[in-house]
This record gives C-alpha cells, sequence and structure tokens, in this order.
C-alpha cells in the first residue's frame, strides 16, 4: 500500500484521486500494481476524507493527549513523538492529528516505522489539501524507497 501512496503523490494531482478514482485504479494497474493492493490503498485514501468529521477539539497548548492501548501499540514511542512535535510545531492542528493517528490505524500491519507514518501524515495533508512548505513535504517524503513492504 505505501508503494501506491507514494506512486500517487509524486504522479497524480490530488483532485483526480479524490473524484476520478477509476482512472487513478487504471493508472496504477498500467503502472504494475496489483488490483487487491490498489483497492486498498484507495479505500485507504478513501478514509481520509470521510474521517475526522468537525468536531471541535481543545488546542493542544491547554490539554493533553493520551493514547489508547491500540494506539500504543501501533504507533512507537518515535512514532508518538513525532506526531506531539508536528502538533507543537503547528505542522498539524488537533484535527488533523486525530485524523493521522485513526488512519494510522487503518492501514495495514501491526505497527508503523515513523517512514511509514510521515507518509500517512504528508498523504492525510495532501488529501485535506492544506498548504505545507517545501522543506516540510521533502521532509515527510524522505526515505521514501526504503517504506516496508505493504
Amino acid at each position: 500500500m505505501y508503494e501506491i501512496l507514494v506512486y500517487l503523490f509524486e504522479n497524480c494531482r490530488q483532485a483526480d484521486v479524490a473524484y476520478d478514482r477509476e482512472s487513478v485504479a487504471k493508472k496504477l494497474s498500467a503502472a504494475g500494481f496489483e488490483d487487491s493492493d490498489i483497492s486498498e490503498a484507495l479505500h485507504w485514501l478513501a478514509g481520509v476524507g470521510h474521517a475526522g468529521n468537525a468536531v471541535s477539539l481543545p488546542e493542544s497548548r491547554s490539554s493533553f493527549r493520551v493514547f489508547a492501548p491500540r494506539e500504543l501499540t501501533k504507533l512507537d514511542s518515535a512514532c508518538r513523538g513525532f506526531l506531539m512535535t508536528l502538533e507543537h510545531s503547528g505542522i498539524l492542528d488537533a484535527r488533523n492529528r486525530e485524523l493521522v493517528i485513526e488512519r494510522a490505524l487503518a492501514a495495514s500491519g501491526d505497527s508503523l516505522s515513523l517512514d511509514q507514518l510521515k507518509l500517512v501524515v504528508l498523504m492525510v495533508l495532501w488529501n485535506q489539501q492544506t498548504p505545507t512548505s517545501q522543506l516540510l513535504a521533502e521532509e515527510l517524503f524522505s526515505g521514501a524507497g526504503n517504506r516496508l513492504p505493504s
């Protein structure tokens, strides 16, 4: 799944992924990805658009985020620290942080590496059309070729 997400980020426009999934699926198939992996990745991406309804969450400066046992299992201390760093630096707001955590839990596998979490963050911000600096995008996208298989 992660290789497909990298491919989509590099080769597709966000609007195509959001509104023309059939064409995107054909493009991915032509690029050599397996149909089951394409389906998993597109289903995962669809969840980005449907998750995180407009629930009001407290700002990180006035609250403390406690991770549930399932979140602790999926996200190691490096991943959790990275999320908190992004939030405290203003890159993620509380709503996007929760969306990243929800999408991380929806990703396949028992746990995520830091590189995989960075890709989840990048895809959430990309899908939400959140403006990001070039430097941030490069940091989140670094190591894309070193991701574990889906």
